[in-house]
Protein backbone atom coordinates (compact mmCIF):
# COMPACT_ATOMS: atom_id res chain seq x y z
CA UNK A 1 0.00 0.00 0.00
CA UNK A 2 1.40 3.41 -0.92
CA UNK A 3 2.32 5.62 2.02
CA UNK A 4 1.79 9.37 2.06
CA UNK A 5 4.90 11.54 2.38
CA UNK A 6 3.95 12.88 5.81
CA UNK A 7 3.24 9.39 7.20
CA UNK A 8 6.42 7.95 5.75
CA UNK A 9 8.61 10.69 7.16
CA UNK A 10 6.91 10.32 10.56
CA UNK A 11 7.55 6.56 10.59
CA UNK A 12 11.20 6.97 9.53
CA UNK A 13 11.75 9.49 12.34
CA UNK A 14 10.15 7.11 14.84
CA UNK A 15 12.29 4.21 13.65
CA UNK A 16 15.49 6.24 13.97
CA UNK A 17 14.69 7.41 17.50
CA UNK A 18 13.55 4.00 18.72
CA UNK A 19 16.68 2.32 17.43
CA UNK A 20 18.73 4.96 19.20
CA UNK A 21 17.04 4.01 22.49
CA UNK A 22 17.09 0.21 21.97
CA UNK A 23 17.33 -2.10 23.76
CA UNK A 24 14.70 -1.14 26.32
CA UNK A 25 13.06 -2.89 29.22
CA UNK A 26 9.37 -3.00 30.04
CA UNK A 27 8.65 -1.99 33.61
CA UNK A 28 8.25 -4.82 36.06
CA UNK A 29 4.81 -4.98 37.66
CA UNK A 30 4.82 -2.79 40.75
CA UNK A 31 8.10 -1.10 39.87
CA UNK A 32 9.63 1.59 37.71
CA UNK A 33 12.71 -0.28 36.45
CA UNK A 34 13.74 0.14 32.85
CA UNK A 35 14.56 2.91 30.46
CA UNK A 36 12.00 5.23 28.94
CA UNK A 37 11.37 4.88 25.23
CA UNK A 38 11.93 7.83 22.98
CA UNK A 39 9.13 8.78 20.55
CA UNK A 40 6.91 5.77 21.03
CA UNK A 41 4.53 5.99 18.10
CA UNK A 42 3.57 3.78 15.19
CA UNK A 43 1.25 5.09 12.51
CA UNK A 44 -0.76 3.78 9.57
CA UNK A 45 -3.51 4.92 7.26
CA UNK A 46 -7.02 3.57 7.81
CA UNK A 47 -10.38 4.34 6.24
CA UNK A 48 -10.82 6.96 8.98
CA UNK A 49 -7.49 8.70 8.37
CA UNK A 50 -4.11 8.24 10.06
CA UNK A 51 -4.17 6.05 13.16
CA UNK A 52 -1.38 6.60 15.67
CA UNK A 53 -0.72 4.23 18.56
CA UNK A 54 2.06 3.91 21.09
CA UNK A 55 4.40 1.04 20.31
CA UNK A 56 4.43 0.24 24.04
CA UNK A 57 1.54 1.61 26.08
CA UNK A 58 2.71 3.49 29.21
CA UNK A 59 0.58 1.19 31.39
CA UNK A 60 2.02 -2.03 29.95
CA UNK A 61 4.03 -4.14 32.38
CA UNK A 62 6.12 -7.22 31.84
CA UNK A 63 3.86 -10.29 32.20
CA UNK A 64 4.37 -12.45 35.27
CA UNK A 65 4.25 -16.19 35.89
CA UNK A 66 1.31 -17.64 37.83
CA UNK A 67 2.02 -21.33 38.39
CA UNK A 68 -1.14 -21.98 40.42
CA UNK A 69 -3.35 -20.58 37.67
CA UNK A 70 -1.41 -22.56 35.05
CA UNK A 71 -1.96 -25.83 36.90
CA UNK A 72 -5.68 -25.13 37.33
CA UNK A 73 -6.15 -24.62 33.58
CA UNK A 74 -3.92 -27.60 32.77
CA UNK A 75 -5.94 -29.94 35.02
CA UNK A 76 -9.08 -29.14 33.02
CA UNK A 77 -7.24 -29.49 29.70
CA UNK A 78 -5.97 -32.97 30.61
CA UNK A 79 -9.57 -34.13 31.00
CA UNK A 80 -10.66 -32.60 27.69
CA UNK A 81 -7.99 -31.73 25.12
CA UNK A 82 -10.61 -29.92 23.02
CA UNK A 83 -10.91 -27.16 25.66
CA UNK A 84 -8.74 -24.75 23.69
CA UNK A 85 -9.77 -21.95 26.03
CA UNK A 86 -7.94 -23.73 28.86
CA UNK A 87 -4.83 -23.99 26.68
CA UNK A 88 -4.84 -20.20 26.35
CA UNK A 89 -5.23 -20.01 30.12
CA UNK A 90 -2.02 -22.01 30.63
CA UNK A 91 -0.12 -19.94 28.08
CA UNK A 92 -1.27 -16.67 29.68
CA UNK A 93 -0.19 -17.93 33.10
CA UNK A 94 3.27 -18.97 31.83
CA UNK A 95 3.91 -16.18 29.31
CA UNK A 96 6.71 -15.09 27.01
CA UNK A 97 8.01 -12.37 29.30
CA UNK A 98 10.11 -10.54 26.70
CA UNK A 99 7.34 -10.31 24.11
CA UNK A 100 7.22 -6.52 24.53
CA UNK A 101 10.87 -6.08 23.60
CA UNK A 102 10.62 -8.48 20.66
CA UNK A 103 7.41 -6.87 19.41
CA UNK A 104 8.88 -3.36 19.54
CA UNK A 105 12.06 -4.51 17.81
CA UNK A 106 10.04 -6.01 14.98
CA UNK A 107 7.63 -3.09 14.62
CA UNK A 108 10.43 -0.56 14.08
CA UNK A 109 12.12 -2.76 11.45
CA UNK A 110 11.46 -2.08 7.78
CA UNK A 111 9.48 -5.32 7.38
CA UNK A 112 7.54 -4.83 10.59
CA UNK A 113 6.52 -1.31 9.67
CA UNK A 114 5.50 -2.47 6.18
CA UNK A 115 3.33 -5.30 7.52
CA UNK A 116 1.76 -3.07 10.18
CA UNK A 117 0.87 -0.41 7.65
CA UNK A 118 -0.34 -2.61 4.78
CA UNK A 119 -1.50 -6.06 5.88
CA UNK A 120 -5.23 -6.56 6.55
CA UNK A 121 -6.42 -7.69 9.97
CA UNK A 122 -5.56 -11.38 9.82
CA UNK A 123 -8.85 -12.92 11.07
CA UNK A 124 -10.83 -10.99 8.43
CA UNK A 125 -8.37 -12.04 5.73
CA UNK A 126 -8.19 -15.67 6.81
CA UNK A 127 -11.96 -16.10 7.14
CA UNK A 128 -12.61 -14.69 3.65
CA UNK A 129 -12.48 -18.06 1.92
CA UNK A 130 -14.20 -16.68 -1.19
CA UNK A 131 -11.19 -14.41 -1.66
CA UNK A 132 -8.62 -17.05 -0.70
CA UNK A 133 -10.18 -19.62 -3.07
CA UNK A 134 -9.34 -17.31 -5.98
CA UNK A 135 -5.68 -18.17 -5.40
CA UNK A 136 -4.12 -21.14 -7.29
CA UNK A 137 -4.70 -24.77 -6.40
CA UNK A 138 -1.82 -26.01 -4.30
CA UNK A 139 -1.18 -22.54 -2.90
CA UNK A 140 -0.78 -21.81 0.79
CA UNK A 141 -4.26 -20.20 0.71
CA UNK A 142 -5.76 -23.31 -0.91
CA UNK A 143 -4.19 -25.59 1.71
CA UNK A 144 -5.32 -23.27 4.50
CA UNK A 145 -8.95 -23.27 3.30
CA UNK A 146 -8.90 -27.06 2.92
CA UNK A 147 -7.58 -27.49 6.46
CA UNK A 148 -9.96 -25.03 8.12
CA UNK A 149 -13.04 -26.32 6.28
CA UNK A 150 -12.17 -29.96 6.98
CA UNK A 151 -11.71 -29.19 10.69
CA UNK A 152 -14.72 -26.86 10.93
CA UNK A 153 -12.57 -23.99 12.20
CA UNK A 154 -12.56 -20.23 11.74
CA UNK A 155 -10.11 -17.53 12.72
CA UNK A 156 -12.96 -15.72 14.49
CA UNK A 157 -13.68 -18.87 16.50
CA UNK A 158 -10.10 -18.94 17.76
CA UNK A 159 -10.53 -15.39 19.06
CA UNK A 160 -13.69 -16.42 20.90
CA UNK A 161 -11.85 -19.31 22.56
CA UNK A 162 -8.96 -17.07 23.57
CA UNK A 163 -11.36 -14.52 25.04
CA UNK A 164 -12.94 -17.09 27.38
CA UNK A 165 -9.93 -16.93 29.71
CA UNK A 166 -8.92 -13.38 28.76
CA UNK A 167 -12.26 -11.64 29.31
CA UNK A 168 -11.06 -9.93 32.49
CA UNK A 169 -7.74 -8.76 31.07
CA UNK A 170 -7.35 -5.10 30.19
CA UNK A 171 -6.49 -4.77 26.51
CA UNK A 172 -4.00 -1.99 25.88
CA UNK A 173 -4.10 -0.36 22.46
CA UNK A 174 -0.50 -0.42 21.30
CA UNK A 175 1.91 -2.12 18.95
CA UNK A 176 2.61 -4.93 21.40
CA UNK A 177 -1.10 -5.81 21.43
CA UNK A 178 -1.08 -5.88 17.62
CA UNK A 179 1.86 -8.30 17.77
CA UNK A 180 0.13 -10.42 20.43
CA UNK A 181 -2.96 -10.64 18.22
CA UNK A 182 -0.81 -11.94 15.37
CA UNK A 183 0.68 -14.59 17.67
CA UNK A 184 -2.87 -15.79 18.35
CA UNK A 185 -4.12 -15.48 14.77
CA UNK A 186 -1.27 -17.48 13.21
CA UNK A 187 -1.92 -20.62 15.29
CA UNK A 188 -3.95 -22.49 12.67
CA UNK A 189 -1.57 -21.27 9.98
CA UNK A 190 1.16 -23.14 11.85
CA UNK A 191 -0.68 -26.43 11.44
CA UNK A 192 -0.81 -25.92 7.68
CA UNK A 193 2.80 -24.80 7.28
CA UNK A 194 4.37 -27.39 9.57
CA UNK A 195 2.25 -30.36 8.51
CA UNK A 196 1.27 -31.18 12.10
CA UNK A 197 -2.40 -32.13 12.36
CA UNK A 198 -4.90 -31.49 15.13
CA UNK A 199 -4.54 -34.98 16.59
CA UNK A 200 -3.02 -35.14 20.06
CA UNK A 201 0.58 -35.69 18.94
CA UNK A 202 0.22 -33.02 16.27
CA UNK A 203 -0.87 -30.49 18.87
CA UNK A 204 2.04 -31.38 21.17
CA UNK A 205 4.43 -31.00 18.25
CA UNK A 206 3.01 -27.57 17.40
CA UNK A 207 3.60 -26.53 21.01
CA UNK A 208 7.21 -27.77 20.82
CA UNK A 209 7.70 -26.04 17.46
CA UNK A 210 6.39 -22.80 18.92
CA UNK A 211 8.86 -22.53 21.78
CA UNK A 212 11.62 -20.87 19.75
CA UNK A 213 9.00 -18.98 17.76
CA UNK A 214 7.51 -17.46 20.92
CA UNK A 215 9.46 -18.77 23.91
CA UNK A 216 6.95 -18.97 26.72
CA UNK A 217 7.44 -21.77 29.28
CA UNK A 218 3.75 -22.58 28.78
CA UNK A 219 4.41 -24.07 25.37
CA UNK A 220 7.11 -26.42 26.61
CA UNK A 221 5.13 -27.30 29.74
CA UNK A 222 2.03 -28.24 27.76
CA UNK A 223 4.00 -30.02 25.06
CA UNK A 224 6.12 -32.09 27.42
CA UNK A 225 3.17 -32.93 29.67
CA UNK A 226 1.01 -34.13 26.77
CA UNK A 227 3.83 -36.11 25.20
CA UNK A 228 4.79 -37.85 28.44
CA UNK A 229 1.14 -38.68 29.14
CA UNK A 230 0.95 -40.34 25.73
CA UNK A 231 4.11 -42.30 26.43
CA UNK A 232 2.67 -43.46 29.75
CA UNK A 233 -0.77 -44.41 28.39
CA UNK A 234 0.17 -46.07 25.11
CA UNK A 235 1.88 -49.31 24.26
CA UNK A 236 3.09 -48.40 20.81
CA UNK A 237 6.14 -48.51 18.58
CA UNK A 238 5.37 -45.03 17.27
CA UNK A 239 8.30 -42.56 17.70
CA UNK A 240 6.29 -40.19 19.90
CA UNK A 241 9.20 -38.65 21.78
CA UNK A 242 11.36 -38.37 18.67
CA UNK A 243 8.50 -36.58 16.87
CA UNK A 244 8.22 -34.08 19.73
CA UNK A 245 11.98 -33.42 19.88
CA UNK A 246 12.14 -33.05 16.09
CA UNK A 247 9.36 -30.46 16.25
CA UNK A 248 11.40 -28.56 18.84
CA UNK A 249 14.42 -28.56 16.49
CA UNK A 250 12.29 -27.59 13.49
CA UNK A 251 10.88 -24.57 15.29
CA UNK A 252 14.43 -23.44 16.08
CA UNK A 253 15.38 -23.58 12.38
CA UNK A 254 12.29 -21.80 11.04
CA UNK A 255 11.88 -18.07 10.57
CA UNK A 256 9.46 -16.52 13.07
CA UNK A 257 6.03 -17.01 11.46
CA UNK A 258 4.34 -14.09 13.23
CA UNK A 259 6.81 -11.74 11.56
CA UNK A 260 6.09 -12.88 8.01
CA UNK A 261 3.96 -11.06 5.38
CA UNK A 262 1.13 -13.60 5.51
CA UNK A 263 -0.96 -11.84 2.85
CA UNK A 264 1.90 -12.02 0.35
CA UNK A 265 2.68 -15.66 1.14
CA UNK A 266 -0.88 -16.94 0.72
CA UNK A 267 -0.79 -16.88 -3.09
CA UNK A 268 2.48 -18.85 -3.29
CA UNK A 269 2.68 -22.66 -3.62
CA UNK A 270 2.65 -24.23 -0.15
CA UNK A 271 5.97 -26.00 -0.69
CA UNK A 272 7.60 -22.75 -1.81
CA UNK A 273 6.43 -21.05 1.38
CA UNK A 274 7.87 -23.88 3.44
CA UNK A 275 11.21 -23.53 1.65
CA UNK A 276 11.21 -19.75 2.10
CA UNK A 277 10.63 -20.07 5.83
CA UNK A 278 12.94 -23.09 6.21
CA UNK A 279 10.25 -25.42 7.61
CA UNK A 280 11.51 -29.03 7.51
CA UNK A 281 9.29 -32.06 6.91
CA UNK A 282 7.98 -33.61 10.17
CA UNK A 283 9.28 -37.10 9.36
CA UNK A 284 8.96 -38.67 12.82
CA UNK A 285 5.43 -37.32 13.25
CA UNK A 286 4.39 -38.82 9.91
CA UNK A 287 6.06 -42.10 10.90
CA UNK A 288 4.11 -42.10 14.17
CA UNK A 289 0.80 -41.64 12.33
CA UNK A 290 1.66 -44.50 9.98
CA UNK A 291 2.60 -46.73 12.92
CA UNK A 292 -0.68 -45.97 14.67
CA UNK A 293 -2.60 -46.81 11.52
CA UNK A 294 -0.91 -50.23 11.44
CA UNK A 295 -1.59 -50.72 15.17
CA UNK A 296 -5.24 -49.69 14.89
CA UNK A 297 -4.80 -46.66 17.15
CA UNK A 298 -6.84 -43.51 16.50
CA UNK A 299 -4.47 -40.55 16.98
CA UNK A 300 -7.43 -38.20 17.51
CA UNK A 301 -8.72 -40.28 20.44
CA UNK A 302 -5.52 -40.00 22.46
CA UNK A 303 -5.91 -37.95 25.65
CA UNK A 304 -9.42 -37.10 24.54
CA UNK A 305 -12.38 -36.10 26.63
CA UNK A 306 -12.90 -38.41 29.56
CA UNK A 307 -16.25 -40.09 30.03
CA UNK A 308 -18.47 -38.31 32.51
Amino acid sequence: MATSPDLRSHSDHTTHDLRAHAPFMLREKGGDEGETLGPNIIARRTSDGVERLPIVHPDRRRPEFNFTKAWKHFSILVKDKDRTDELFGVLDALPWRSVGEEAAKFIVSDLGRKIYQSEPYLPDLLDDHAYLRQMPKGSFADAYCNFMEAEGLTAAGLIEEANVTRKDLVKLEDGVEWYNDRLRDTHDILHVLTGYGRDTLGEQCVLAFLFDQRPSPGHLFLGWAGTLLMKAKLKTKAPVLRAFLQARRNGRKTQRIVEQPIHELLALPLEEVRRKLNIPEPTYYLEALETWRSEGIDPHALLGKEAA
